[in-house]
């Protein structure tokens, strides 16, 4: 990260100056209103808080508290409504949704949800975000139906449509169409929270919206529903991974999130403190190669660097205790749908000498292999070092550029300053969720036919017995042409103070249906 060691801990002293020496109950706000709050420890500054616009996880995680989709995912992955009424109706040639919504759901303005906010919307997501732009070539109209009422109308069966509206990263989020801009200046949703103040480097507080209108069902996953118990969530930037280990431990925060892996003997010793939480199953990291411009722009070099890593040793870097990782090429786990091994013995194959054979027959000729990376999160970096010297031993003049997460999110979306960078992405139960480069349009600008043959068929088949063979040929097409590779699977650490009650962990840590204890 360019920022470097004193800018890291100038931010994080910043953070912990906004909370005041109050302890782990509350910042100046709360202590001076007595209001009860949450202080949460995140990973950077968000980059914007615009959430339909970025799929970066720290604007999700913030966000969903104030914007919400028609649907959503419970507990078990199954889709089920949230502004929605109920599940749509769909058409016997699967290509027209017809939506209802729920009556009486208040937007923070004060006025009422309608199907024109709907539709202003999900056009607007369909313009700047890249989830939303992978939807929009799919779609022939969009339209409202009296007050409650949303039609899309589809050019062709698209099985994925559901789970993109109802995925929370780069959100379908439905917002007040007065409050509509590029860029958004105002955030005016339907969530238990509504935005009230952001101090950069130091918070984002959102408070409770005592007019919001919860669901009736259970609380499951994300859906069902939503209560705001605490009346403030202050999100607060510490982007040092050890600073945010520390401030857990001394009790300034109710939750500290993404944590090293190191820090778990110290956490499970705090003596009740502190309780370290595990997130199985969290997601996987990824290396986003550029297609477009570069020294990786065409394949068969890109075939050289995936025979030069061995992810396996890329992970142990990351993440060291064999407990929070699994060094495995497929996709998605054994016993899901969508699981298969195509491709899968091109995976960690860490072969030097046959990289080097490789390159050179595709002409590679010495030029720099950029690799971006942050230090935001910590594995992210370590796996870069390993990736590095993996690199170098098969003949790459591998480059480091180390930057802020902030600076990363903004160079990955110009072709002429990387070749790869490194990200990651939570496991989703739908493959055309994550990553983004199955869709058009994300960062490293995949395009191909194999690649659009393999993905209209699995996209076109509503049956989802089907589709599981289908995703198998689209997992080939990518160990084949290599724009991008999926390292393994990972869990995640965080903690929470004692005091934080009701919290569950998921890939992106909400706060509604949480409380304090005094």
């Amino acid at each position: 990260m360019i920022r470097g060691i004193r800018m890291h801990r100038r931010t994080a002293l910043s953070s912990l100056l906004a909370l005041g020496a109050t302890g782990a109950g509350f910042g100046p706000a709360a202590a001076q209103t007595g209001k009860s709050a949450l202080n949460l420890a995140m990973v950077a500054e968000p980059p914007t808080l615009d959430i339909q616009s970025t799929p970066a996880d720290l604007v999700c995680i913030i966000m969903q508290h104030v914007y919400e989709p028609l649907f959503t995912f419970d507990a078990k992955a199954a889709l089920v409504p949230m502004l929605a009424e109920a599940m749509p109706k769909i058409s016997a040639d699967g290509k027209l949704y017809s939506i209802t919504l729920r009556k009486g759901v208040m937007l923070h303005s004060g006025r009422e949800l309608h199907a024109d906010d709907v539709v202003a919307s999900l056009k607007r997501w369909m313009e700047v975000s890249p989830r939303g732009k992978s939807v929009a070539v799919q779609v022939a109209d969009l339209s409202a139906k009296g007050s409650h009422g949303v039609e899309i109308s589809l050019k062709s069966a698209y099985a994925p449509l559901l789970s993109q509206l109802a995925m929370a990263s780069g959100m379908a989020a439905i917002m007040a169409k007065e409050s509509l801009a590029q860029p958004l200046r105002e955030y005016v949703g339907t969530g238990p929270y509504k935005f009230k103040e952001r101090k950069p480097d130091q918070y984002v507080l959102l408070t409770r919206f005592d007019g919001y209108s919860a669901r009736s069902e259970v609380a499951s996953g994300y859906g069902g529903k939503r209560v705001a118990a605490v009346e403030e969530l202050r999100f607060v930037p510490v982007p040092n991974a050890n600073t945010r280990v520390e401030g857990a431990l001394a009790g300034q925060f109710h939750y500290a999130d993404l944590l090293p892996i190191e820090a778990l003997p110290r956490l499970e010793k705090a003596g009740g403190k502190v309780v370290p939480i595990m997130t199985p199953s969290f997601g996987f990291p990824y290396l986003v190669f550029n297609t477009k411009e570069g020294s990786l722009a065409r394949q068969p070099v890109r075939k050289a660097v995936q025979t030069a890593l061995g992810e396996g040793e890329m992970l142990a870097a990351g993440f060291g205790d064999t407990r929070f990782f699994i060094a495995e090429g497929n996709h998605f786990p054994k016993g899901t749908p969508f699981y298969s091994t195509a491709g899968t013995a091109a995976y960690n194959e860490r072969d030097a000498k046959k990289a080097k054979s490789q390159a050179e027959q595709a002409g590679y000729k010495g030029e720099p292999v950029r690799i971006l990376t942050s230090r935001q999160y910590d594995f992210h970096y370590n796996m870069a070092l390993i990736m590095a010297e993996q690199l170098k031993r098969a003949g790459f003049k591998a480059e480091l550029n180390v930057v802020e997460w902030a600076t990363l999110l903004q160079r990955r979306a110009d072709p002429k300053l990387w070749d790869i960078y490194i990200t990651h992405s939570g496991l989703f139960p739908e493959p055309m969720l994550s990553p983004p480069q199955l869709g058009d349009g994300a960062p490293g600008w995949w395009t191909s036919p194999a690649k659009a043959e393999a993905l209209a068929a699995l996209n076109q088949e509503p049956n989802p017995a089907k589709r599981g063979a289908l995703w198998g040929k689209v997992q080939q097409v990518v160990y084949d042409e290599v724009p991008y590779i999926q390292v393994g699977k990972f869990a995640s650490l965080s903690a929470r103070a004692p005091a934080l009650q009701g919290y569950t962990p998921y890939t992106y840590p909400f706060f509604w249906n949480t409380s304090l204890k005094n």
